[in-house]
């Protein structure tokens, strides 16, 4: 087979669900010998849970840049281009450099195949890839984000790590996690290390048990992050201003995101940081500081001062994202919304729906076999009392819920993270004309 393009290395990547499976650990393992890399290169914080992931991971690569650490961050998934998925030094991975990396991973997947071996899912494939990345880059502290769950999840291959961190734990994905919020904890739960500590968001008490009784048999220390820790100060739009107890000292911090639910997600980061402070060099003013400059695009982002993007994908995103919207409207908003049809999207629409009172609706299809279609989604809206216009695809979407806006009014865009993919390459294509 003869893979030339950078096109044609996407097509094979995005080709790979098609004749692959899912494989264990094992196989992973195997993979990653083969290609020379080890895990003592590297000093690993590995991220779970159901919401907040990539948030957390990015306030944690900051923080780790700011203290002039070698790092690397692998994350998923991506808005525009798998490249996105693979940054070092706070530098995302060229076109060329993927290549290089793909093909690396492809003539070993080669010598496994011949020796009846099986061949990589997506997601390990690209996981590969990122290791062969950030062993080029040389990165010494490496951010893992977990794809799906956590025990039987590709990253989760290593046994030494620094730092474990699971976020807020939702129903999700339950045909493989499990159909109870304690089932599904235990599947994050796996990432748990003996004696390594862990930091986990403990306002849900159900998934605290889990993880609690988790890392004690694991005898790792575990700092659990309630919302009684965390005190709002204030909300303009662009910033929060909160402050955060770890039971002992008190922390005033600043953060770029005016969704309500970042304030966890930074208390999390910030809890893991101060952990490890004293190994990578920054004092806790310095890491606020540093956690005050972080960038992640997609979660109640600000595309303008009215128009926001929020990859809210599931029905406890989506109450996050309710919050939020409360928040800040001053008038009646107008939601443009996107969904994938594996999602719980009645739940979701509810949510919306009894919660906020929407001037119009704008419903369109993700450009994926997996997009749900529009006319479900104007049917569901309107059983919950909503005004509803249809749209065929992102791009008209968009332009007709700018159209609408009027001056001061809000428009949040939501209901999948590759809907806001979409949303994305229409903005940057908008802004290059």
């Amino acid at each position: 087979m003869t893979i030339v393009t950078y096109e044609e290395i996407c097509a094979y990547i995005y080709g790979i669900p098609k004749f692959a499976e899912k494989n264990d650990l094992g196989h992973t393992r195997e993979l990653l010998t083969r290609l020379g890399i080890s895990e003592q290169e590297f000093q690993i914080f590995h991220v779970a849970g159901s919401n907040g992931k990539g948030s957390v991971c990015a306030f944690l690569n900051q923080a780790l840049l700011a203290a002039d650490c070698p790092t690397g961050m692998f994350t998923s998934p991506h808005l525009v281009c798998m490249e996105e998925r693979f940054v070092a030094n706070g530098v995302r991975c060229t076109r060329e450099e993927f290549a290089a990396c793909f093909y690396e991973v492809f003539d070993v997947v080669q010598q496994m195949r011949a020796e009846g071996l099986a061949h990589p899912s997506f997601f390990e494939y690209l996981f590969a890839m990122g290791m062969c990345f950030f062993r080029k880059k040389q990165v010494r502290y490496l951010v893992l984000e977990t794809g799906l769950g956590g025990r039987l999840d590709a990253t989760n291959v290593f046994e030494k790590k620094l730092l474990t961190i699971i976020t807020s734990i939702s129903l999700e994905h339950t045909e493989y996690l499990g159909d109870t919020i304690a089932d599904i904890a235990g599947e994050k739960a796996g990432i748990i290390r003996e004696n390594v500590p862990l930091v986990f968001d403990a306002s849900c008490e159900e998934a605290a048990g889990v993880l609690r009784r988790a890392a004690k048999r694991k005898q790792a220390p575990c700092y659990g992050i309630s919302y009684e820790k965390i005190k709002f100060h204030a909300n303009d739009g662009k910033y929060i201003d909160f402050s955060y107890s770890d039971g002992y000292d008190e922390v005033e911090l600043k953060i770029p995101f005016p969704a309500v639910y970042q304030m966890m997600n930074a208390a999390l980061a910030y809890r893991a940081l101060s952990l490890v402070r004293d190994q990578i060099g920054l004092t806790g003013e310095e890491i606020a500081a540093a956690m005050r400059e972080t960038k992640w695009p997609g979660r109640m982002q600000a595309v303008t001062p009215e128009i926001y993007f929020d990859g809210a994908h599931n029905a406890d995103a989506v109450e996050q994202l309710v919050h939020s919207v409360k928040q800040l409207e001053t008038e009646k908003p107008i939601l443009l919304f996107a969904m994938m049809r594996e999602k719980d999207y009645r739940t979701a629409i509810r949510s919306l729906c009894r919660q906020i009172a929407w001037e119009q609706v704008i419903v369109t299809r993700v450009a994926d076999e997996r997009g749900l279609d529009t006319k479900t989604l104007r049917e569901e809206f309107e059983k919950n009392g909503q005004r509803v216009t249809e749209k065929p695809d992102s791009q008209s979407a968009y332009a007709y819920a700018v159209e609408q806006k009027r001056a001061g009014q809000l428009l949040f865009c939501a209901g999948s993270l590759y809907f806001i993919g979409e949303l994305e390459r229409i903005v940057e294509g908008d802004q290059n004309d």
